[in-house]
């Protein structure tokens, strides 16, 4: 599957100055997640800032995300309709940012989504201004978490680990976030460059 193209509405075309789409990413265990939940109680009641709901090919009560979940039937449909501003694979389950994030956008919004370092080029054609949160932790932070969740071995998870990359490739206008100590810390930061950019 492939991005939807970009739509540019007419707020656009009336000199409105578009909104940034923020997109989060990182590997398994550096708590992107956790992270996301906590700015978006932290700017609960916003109106200018949106957090994206994705639609997963996943039972609602999987995950640490409120998604719409749908069957993979479903998830064609929607997309052939044009329901999907960029959709992707990953982890044998299917991914989609639903294209009405536009109509935020549209009015200057920040939206905040998450997303897949493998799909930014996705993103960033789908959406012009479009700014990176890179989720990070030490190798041996991520090692220990992804241990005591219990689904891989340790040699496995090493090994991975080993052949993976915790940055970012590409032209992308990247901020890294390390979250190997302290939740709070790395909370106050993602919060703190969020409001940056709603000022920007």
């Amino acid at each position: 599957m492939t991005a939807s193209p970009n739509i540019h509405s007419a707020a656009d075309m009336t000199g409105t100055k578009a909104g940034m789409m923020v997109v989060v990413v990182g590997p398994s265990g550096a708590g992107k997640d956790t992270l996301m939940n906590i700015a978006a109680k932290h700017f609960a009641g916003r109106r200018d800032v949106h957090f994206v709901r994705r639609v997963i090919t996943r039972d609602g009560e999987a995950g640490n995300e409120d998604h719409l979940s749908v069957s993979v039937a479903e998830f064609f449909a929607m997309d052939r309709a044009g329901s999907f501003a960029v959709c992707w694979d990953a982890h044998g389950l299917k991914y989609g940012i639903p294209a009405a994030v536009r109509q935020e956008l549209s009015q200057g919004h920040l939206v905040i989504a998450n997303g897949s370092r493998s799909v930014l080029d996705r993103f960033q054609a789908a959406f012009p201004r479009l700014k990176v949160l890179n989720i990070t932790a030490r190798p041996e932070v991520l090692a220990e978490r992804l241990i005591a969740r219990g689904r891989e071995t340790r040699e496995d998870i090493i090994k991975r680990l080993e052949r993976g990359s915790l940055t970012v490739q590409g032209t992308y206008d990247v901020t890294d976030i390390d979250n190997s100590g302290k939740l709070e810390d790395a909370a106050r930061t993602i919060v703190e460059k969020l409001e940056t950019l709603l000022k920007g």
